[in-house]
């Protein structure tokens, strides 16, 4: 008893390094970022028309550190993927902790993938869209803070949802998800995938629309992936027990 308990307290104290590690990377990050944060906001407001409003001096630090806080995320993914992946690999056969160690790069790009994809393709149309409504109507100014609470809200949920198909992929390849499981729950997983678009996007069809059916399609290539990784995986454990 007092052997698993001790091992209980290990497997603790091991998670609770991990942890910490992830933490004060992403702090250094976020200082990092924060040096270059003018450059990187002059970049975000490059093709915009006029200036952005800022009611107080304290509405200019908000903007600089949420800036900063998800490049900073963004630069801690391949480090906390490397600290989960050290934390599980111990439970892992050999070649399972080279097969897992190589989705840590994927991570990182499907994260800028996602994010990408919300501000070049999804973040103009929504604006556009919502912009062309006051046409003739309002007078439209944009603050800081609202611009960019706009912008986040609408990007970054895309670069975590990019993760999907590698993720799926990944529990496939430990076991613990199988295409079979995907497909039975494909109807809860598109109701999930359309509640978190509508909370993510402003409250118009058009803006769901554009949200809805990249996460739909993303899906359907995680349950593909999910498949082929799972082929592979029963033709390794045929190979490995053939049936006499």
């Amino acid at each position: 008893m007092e052997s698993k308990d001790s091992h209980v307290i290990e497997h603790m104290e091991e998670l609770r390094s991990r942890i910490i590690k992830t933490l004060i990377g992403f702090v250094a990050f976020f200082i990092l970022s924060f040096i270059f944060v003018k450059d990187i906001y002059e970049l975000l407001i490059k093709d915009l028309e006029g200036k952005l409003a800022v009611l107080g001096p304290s509405e200019i630090l908000w903007v600089y550190m949420i800036i900063a806080a998800v490049c900073a995320i963004a630069a801690t993914i391949p480090l906390a993927a490397f600290q989960v992946w050290r934390f599980v690999a111990p439970a892992l056969k050999p070649e399972e902790r080279k097969v897992t160690f190589r989705f840590i790069p994927g991570l990182f790009i499907l994260f800028i993938i996602g994010i990408s994809f919300g501000y070049f393709v999804l973040f103009p149309i929504v604006l556009g869209f919502l912009t062309s409504l006051s046409a003739g109507q309002f007078e439209m100014m944009f603050t800081a803070e609202k611009y960019f609470r706009f912008m986040i809200n609408l990007i970054l949920p895309f670069g975590i949802l990019f993760e999907m198909p590698l993720v799926v992929m990944f529990l496939t390849r430990l076991g613990i998800l199988n295409p079979t499981r995907l497909k039975k729950s494909r109807k809860v997983s598109y109701f999930a995938l359309v509640i978190v678009s509508i909370l993510i996007t402003p409250p118009d069809l058009i803006s769901d629309i554009l949200v809805i059916v990249p996460l739909l399609v993303l899906y359907e290539v995680s349950v593909q992936l999910s498949n082929i990784v799972y082929r592979k995986r029963l033709l390794r454990e045929q190979a490995a027990f053939p049936i006499t």
